[in-house]
């Protein structure tokens, strides 16, 4: 692929992205409850094998300002670990502080995601860097979205 057209791909990703955004922020205006929402995953270990108090790293540096609830998956499939943040210091869920990457809640979806691999596997995997060897505009724009992801849960 020459220059120009992973250039021209990046440009029509960025534009794409940023429809998308400006629909989602003309749709919906920013949740209030955002803050107060918890935040779940299904961990592949039995509810017994997780102890509210000894939570791994990421999730235990934030001590006594998140609340947890660790019940039984529906179906036998292991624990779901919820966490949500006792008191926002922000403006939780605007879609500029999402952007910004100031979200508070950006963090503690990060570290809930790094404690379950943790609980899983025993480590946090990470992409290979760097994934080449030269960097391209294309590859710019997708590293740039692989750092933010983590935070939004999605790509």
């Amino acid at each position: 692929m020459t220059p120009w057209k992973s250039l021209a791909a990046a440009a029509a990703g960025l534009t794409a992205g940023a429809v998308v955004a400006l629909r989602r922020s003309t749709a919906r205006p920013d949740d209030p409850g955002a803050a107060d929402r918890w935040l779940t995953v299904t961990i592949n270990r039995a509810p017994g094998d997780i102890q509210p108090d000894k939570l791994p790293s990421p999730l235990g540096e934030y001590g006594d300002r998140i609340e947890t609830r660790i019940t039984a998956a529906p179906g036998d499939r292991g624990t779901e670990l919820a966490v949500r943040l006792k008191e926002s210091q922000g403006a939780a869920g605007s879609l500029p502080a999402r952007l910004a990457g100031q979200d508070e809640r950006q963090d503690l979806r990060r570290a809930l995601r790094e404690a379950k691999a943790l609980l899983e596997a025993g480590e946090v995997m990470r992409p290979d860097t760097p994934p080449t060897t030269h960097e391209t505009p294309g590859g710019k724009l997708v590293g740039l979205l692989s750092r933010r992801a983590g935070g939004e849960g999605v790509l």
